[in-house]
This record gives structure tokens, C-alpha cells and sequence, in this order.
């Protein structure tokens, strides 16, 4: 929750901004500034995620506003559950109204499309993480959307995980090449100087490494790396992967990504993968149907 209040306080203002610009024309023409009681609908069933951040538009407009939540960020709804009531100024209960549900149906569409992936895999020990494919300016409410859907998140951008991709082996030249540079910038100055990170953060910060054959896998777990990426493989190929992984070492992480749907992810967690990483819950997760209505 702590994110999603930074998340707030750094980019309602902006958020806001786009939508008024000079003002909301058509409410300043239309309306007196009376006192409303409204309540926001589900349209749709599914898991609800960006609540918070609804009744924070509403509250930035009319400070004075009593937000009533009715469910909570994480659990169900159903079609024609009362998700929330509100008691202020009609003004700026219409004004807020569709940057507030734009968020609530984007952000629960991702919860709801993660939790439909994480019950497919019930029961297998493996866990659904998200990825950086992600909106622009919207990553941190779709992470923690993805959390309020039951899954985790993967690294929440380029600064908190080394993740060693194709174009990096090929630029360092080798698997090896590049995990020894990794480490060496972990232990040297510029990441402690330049970019100032703590000790502390430096120590938690993984290094994983993409393959896609048995020679990559052979050599990545040969430099001693603990997290390995098994990408665009078949169920039959992550199989012998896995297999193959485990006898070479017995405490890796091992984590599947590239095609994972709904019709293959459970196959896919059988296979003895400890994550599967799904670009889908946050690209192309379809939003959920919400509405709202002054109703007194």
C-alpha cells in the first residue's frame, strides 16, 4: 500500500491535469455546486484493484468528500455489487468520475485476468510474476494490481534486478563475459558513487540470466548463477530443462516466460519451473466494467 500512496503523491496532480486542462467546461456551465450522495457499480465480476487511488481523485477535488468503500482492493466482486458510495459536491464527484473509474477498471482488469492464471496453477508450488510490459506511467498501480490478483512482482524496473538478456551476452560476448562483469560492477565503485546505491540495496539485487539451449543453461549454472530464465520453450523442452538444471545444481530458481496463456500455463507449472512470468497480465489484460451514479 505504502507504493501506491508514493505513487499517488508524485502523479494525481498530473493525472488530473490531463484530463481538465483549464477546467471541466462542461460541469462549470451545467451545474450549481449542490451536496450528492453516488455510487460507483460493477459492471463486470472479477477482482478489484486501484481503489485507493479512486477515492484519492475524488478527495484531491473535494477534500470534504466521504468515500465509503464498500469491497476491498484484492477481493471479489460480482455484476451489480456496490463497489463504493460517495457523499460531496456534485461538481467534483462528475469531474473525478472518469479518471477514477479508468483507473479501478484498468487496474482490476489486471487483477482479475492474474487471478484466473494463479488459480490454473494451484496447487503446482509454481508462482505467477508480471513484467515490464507495462503502460508508461501506469507500472507501479499494474504491479501492484497484479499483487492484488495473487501474483508478484518481477523486477519493478531497470534498477533492482540484473537480468542478463540475448543482446547482453552477445554485446559482453558469452554468458561467462557477462556474469563476471556483473559481478565486478556489483563490487566496484561506479554503482556506489555515481549511482548511489546502499550496500544494502546492492546486496539484494539478483542476477538472473536468460537462456534458450542446454549449452547456455550448462555454462550460466557453471559461472554460478543462482536464477535462470528459460525462455520461449515448449512444455517438452522446459521438461528437460528443468531436469537438466537440477542435476547440475540443486538450489536454483528457475523461471519460465515467452507464450504463456491461459490454455498452457498449468502444463507449463508442472514442468518443475518455480516462476512463470506473464507479459499478458499487464498488456493485454482486458479492463474491468465499472459505473457511477448521483443517486440522491
Amino acid at each position: 500500500m505504502d507504493i501506491i500512496k508514493k505513487y499517488i503523491e508524485e502523479n494525481l496532480a498530473s493525472l488530473l491535469a490531463e484530463d481538465f486542462g483549464k477546467g471541466d467546461i462542461t460541469t462549470l456551465a451545467c451545474l450549481e455546486s449542490i451536496p450528492v450522495r453516488a455510487e460507483i457499480s460493477a459492471k463486470s465480476s472479477g477482482i478489484l484493484a486501484g481503489l485507493t487511488i479512486a477515492e484519492a481523485v475524488f478527495k484531491r477535488l473535494d477534500p470534504d468528500l466521504e468515500f465509503i468503500a464498500q469491497k476491498r482492493d484484492g477481493g471479489a466482486f460480482r455484476t451489480g455489487d456496490i463497489i463504493a458510495e460517495l457523499k460531496g459536491m456534485n461538481n467534483a464527484v462528475l469531474s473525478g468520475e472518469r479518471l477514477a473509474l479508468n483507473m479501478l477498471g484498468h487496474l482490476s482488469g489486471i487483477a482479475t485476468v492474474t487471478a484466473s492464471y494463479v488459480e490454473r496453477i494451484k496447487g503446482t508450488g509454481a508462482v505467477i510474476l508480471d513484467t515490464r510490459k507495462t503502460i508508461p506511467g501506469l507500472r507501479i498501480p499494474a504491479k501492484y494490481a497484479v499483487k492484488c490478483g495473487g501474483g508478484e512482482n518481477h523486477r519493478m524496473g531497470l534498477h533492482d534486478m540484473i537480468l542478463i538478456k540475448d543482446n547482453h551476452i552477445a554485446a559482453a560476448g558469452s554468458i561467462g563475459a557477462a556474469v563476471t562483469r556483473a559481478r565486478g560492477y556489483l563490487n566496484g565503485s561506479e554503482i556506489r558513487n555515481n549511482l548511489k546505491f546502499t550496500d544494502h540495496e546492492i546486496g539484494k539485487i539478483v542476477i538472473e540470466v536468460e537462456v534458450e539451449t542446454e549449452e547456455q543453461l550448462i555454462e550460466t549454472v557453471r559461472a554460478g548463477v543462482k536464477r535462470i530464465l528459460l525462455d520461449n520453450q515448449s512444455p517438452e523442452q522446459l521438461r528437460k530443462m528443468v531436469e537438466k538444471a537440477r542435476s547440475l545444481a540443486g538450489d536454483l530458481k528457475l523461471e519460465a516466460s515467452g507464450g504463456i496463456t491461459l490454455d498452457n500455463v498449468r502444463t507449463i507449472s508442472e514442468t518443475g519451473v518455480d516462476y512463470i512470468s506473464v507479459g499478458a497480465l499487464t498488456h493485454s489484460a482486458r479492463s474491468s466494467d465499472f459505473s457511477l451514479n448521483i443517486v440522491s
